[in-house]
């Protein structure tokens, strides 16, 4: 599984961005494998933490200084996963990064850098 991440940027304080993560080249039984998918992110200087993360099932759980501001959500046809964001704040500024677990595998995509000017 080769995560590719995308749609980070430059964006003013109230702006909106939508990161995707996807894995085309990822057979169809192995992304229906995947339990939990994600979203961390890693800002200057501080550890990576999670931001949203969405079960197999459906459920999502979401840090609490992004709830009702992120959404995360997931395309089987495209075999990926989206980060909404809105009302970004300078504090959403970091690296975000999207995971997908297995009970043996974790996998990482590269990374995309959200920049948010107030």
């Amino acid at each position: 599984v080769q995560l590719q991440a995308s749609g980070g940027g430059l964006v003013q304080a109230g702006g909106s961005l939508r990161l995707s993560c996807a894995s085309p080249r990822t057979i169809l039984s192995v992304f229906w494998g995947i339990d939990e998918m994600g979203w961390y992110r890693q800002a200057p200087g501080k550890p990576r933490e999670s931001v949203a993360i969405m079960s197999r099932s459906g459920d999502r759980k979401y840090v609490d200084s992004v709830k009702g501001r992120f959404t995360i959500s997931r395309d089987n046809t495209k075999k990926a996963v989206y980060l909404r964001m809105n009302n970004l704040q300078p504090e959403d500024t970091g690296v975000y990064y999207c995971n997908w677990k297995t009970d043996r595998e974790d996998y990482w995509g590269q990374g995309t850098l959200v920049t948010v000017s107030s």
